[in-house]
């Protein structure tokens, strides 16, 4: 899906990492919630409340989930999920456009 209709995006931007991570929220009427975010190369680690959806749109970075001990390389065009309660850390090598859908 290219674009959302019927949302609501807050204003207020989420900014991480002394903005190298940024993100607007969408609120969807039935509930849903999801961010749409760009990542400038670098490292960071997040940690997870809901189980969360990350479609990677464009860009490229390596990916490791807590708990596992590999790493993955992720592209534009593919996505990954991470449980709740849980982090991951990303090596974006490339800038990376994102949508985070936030499940449950």
């Amino acid at each position: 899906m290219s674009e959302f209709n019927n949302v609501t995006i807050v204003r207020e931007a989420n900014v991480y990492f002394d903005g190298a991570v940024t993100s607007r929220t969408v609120l969807f009427p039935n509930g849903e919630k999801k961010t749409l975010g760009i990542m400038l190369p670098g490292e960071y680690t997040f940690n997870t409340g809901a189980a969360e959806l990350m479609e990677i749109l464009a860009g490229e970075l390596e990916l490791q989930i807590a708990g596992e001990s590999a790493w993955r390389t992720i592209a534009g065009g593919e996505e990954f999920n991470v449980p709740a309660n849980s982090s991951f850390t990303m090596k974006v090598t490339k800038v990376s456009d994102y949508c985070c859908s936030f499940l449950g």
